[in-house]
């Protein structure tokens, strides 16, 4: 986390692109855990076998799927009984995931490749144990 950059880097980006592998140092996508840090404290650990994308994703996508941490952040704000469509759909709701996309913008994000998938797998649940990000990782199945 010693070496983490602004999120903005991978804003304005709707896929993976060779500019932005020059922006952050890579020449390909990678495996590996990420974690969001809003104003140096982690705030939420994630793992993804093409961890460029993933990071893209969350900042960029107007969809709650691939958005999905600024759904959940969203949803804190307004908690609802509606389906994902549904709260996708309503204003209000609408408003709170931009601006948690906005937030999420603001902060910066370390990363790591992680090569083997048991190791990456057992790594992000370690990470976010050890770096109290509760609030947004509850490995709740869907």
């Amino acid at each position: 986390m010693k070496s983490s950059r602004a999120a903005k880097d991978f804003v304005k980006y709707k896929s993976v692109t060779r500019e932005l592998f020059g922006k952050v140092g890579r020449t390909k996508d990678f495996p590996g855990c990420y974690v969001f840090l809003d104003n140096g404290t982690p705030v939420y650990v994630g793992i993804s076998r093409s961890v460029v994308k993933r990071l893209v994703q969350h900042l960029n996508s107007s969809s709650h799927f691939t958005a999905s941490l600024a759904y959940k952040m969203a949803s804190d704000e307004l908690p609802h009984e509606m389906t994902r469509d549904e709260a996708m759909k309503d204003d209000k709701f609408s408003k709170l995931f931009c601006s948690a996309k906005e937030r999420l913008q603001s902060m910066s994000v370390a990363y790591i490749e992680i090569e083997n998938d048991l190791e990456l797998y057992i790594f992000e649940v370690y990470a976010s144990m050890r770096l109290d990000t509760s609030k947004w990782n509850t490995f709740r199945t869907h």
